[in-house]
């Protein structure tokens, strides 16, 4: 037999974890995401979607279509503890995995039939193990390819479960939009739909040389060889994050050094915050500047013991900034924290933590709930009013 890939999605993730731990919030709509004025739903239950709320959707949008729904900054720690039961499952069921996020995954099967029965009681094995253990619903796609796989996992959400063989592929594809093809953002979209094109049927039967006019010649042969449902890549599994960053480039350069250092104090916070929630320290902290004229410089300086705090991270960054004699015309600033050491762990909720611990298990508590403008330095408040 030929490649066999399963690729399994959790439904409504974040959002089933709230309703599973709470049963007031069962059956009513709870949406997931950043609580401030600018932040974004994140997951948003099933009950939620049925008024117009999805992914990715500002948090002030949905709050309008659905003003009765229960709205939750949620705890990425708590999600990330259940994802990783769901991926220590997945191990059980494939030798490899291949995680596209927290709550999805690849799975290759190839080589297991004799192991696994049918690919259907495979299926139905693994999600009854999931929900079993960890009370969460998943949908699942079995196909020859990622591409088939993923898309399949995604046709009956929720609690799917579809098999694409070499038979039932292209009936399955053709009357699909082709905004449901894995990598179609909107502009692609737009720009097939001007030539006329909006199922996959529609694009398998334009020629190469009229896609190619409009979209490029590498573009047209790929979206040809999916709408046909071809799909060569391995499942391959990832290295774990190696580093923590954050980096942002200004519109307009800026000019003096103290803004240059109002900056990197935001950013070792924003770092600091992502470390601790990710429950790492790391032991090397780089600053990466870059110039109006694209020159761009990184200095890093590796400390004798692991940090996720704040300003120490930025008392590093802010020294490798004043030794780089940098006074104007800088286009980017980044800070990142990498070297985790394994052997440290978090001891902000411990019952003997010691005071820097407990401090920022406070702080983290208030940007858990209110986001991560929800406390901050009085300098960089002043700044942002």
């Amino acid at each position: 037999m030929g490649r066999l890939v399963m690729h399994v999605d959790m439904d409504a993730f974040f959002a089933s974890i709230e309703q599973r731990d709470h049963e007031e919030y069962r059956g009513r709509p709870v949406i997931v995401g950043g609580l401030s004025g600018r932040g974004v739903v994140s997951t948003c239950s099933y009950e939620a979607r049925r008024f117009g709320v999805h992914s990715a959707m500002p948090m002030v949008r949905a709050r309008r279509l659905c003003p009765q729904g229960i709205f939750l900054s949620g705890s990425y720690a708590h999600y990330r503890a259940v994802s990783q039961q769901i991926f220590a499952i997945f191990a059980r069921y494939a030798p490899v995995v291949e995680p596209l996020s927290i709550d999805e995954a690849f799975l290759d099967l190839t080589g297991m039939e004799h192991l696994m029965g049918t690919p259907l009681a495979y299926a139905q094995k693994l999600k009854a193990e999931i929900r079993e253990r960890t009370g969460l619903v998943a949908s699942v796609g079995i196909a020859p390819n990622k591409f088939l796989a993923k898309l399949a996992s995604d046709l009956r959400k929720p609690d799917g479960l579809v098999i694409v063989t070499p038979e039932n592929r292209q009936a399955i594809l053709d009357p699909l939009p082709v905004g449901r093809i894995w990598g179609v953002g909107r502009k692609t979209e737009q720009a097939l739909q001007g030539l006329g094109i909006r199922c996959i049927r529609d694009l398998r039967l334009t020629p190469h040389a009229k896609l190619a006019a409009s979209l490029g010649g590498h573009m047209a042969s790929h979206l040809l060889a999916l709408a046909v449902g071809q799909d060569d890549r391995p499942v391959a599994p990832r290295e774990p994050a190696k580093s923590i960053g954050k980096e942002v480039t200004f519109p307009v350069d800026l000019q003096s050094p103290e803004e240059a250092e109002q900056v990197l104090l935001e950013l070792a916070e924003k770092v600091g915050y992502r470390l601790r929630r990710e429950g790492v320290k790391g032991r090397t902290v780089q600053l990466k500047l870059r110039l109006g004229n694209f020159k761009t410089y990184t200095r890093s300086r590796t400390l004798p013991e692991a940090t996720c705090y704040d300003e120490e991270i930025y008392h590093v960054v802010q020294e490798l900034f004043r030794t780089l004699g940098v006074k104007r015309g800088i286009r980017l600033l980044g800070v990142s924290v990498s070297g985790f050491d394994d052997d440290v762990e978090l001891s902000l909720f411990a019952e003997q933590a010691q005071k820097k611990d407990r401090l920022y298990e406070a702080i983290d508590a208030i940007k858990a709930r209110f986001g991560e403008h929800g406390i901050t330095k009085a300098q960089l408040l002043r700044k942002n009013k």
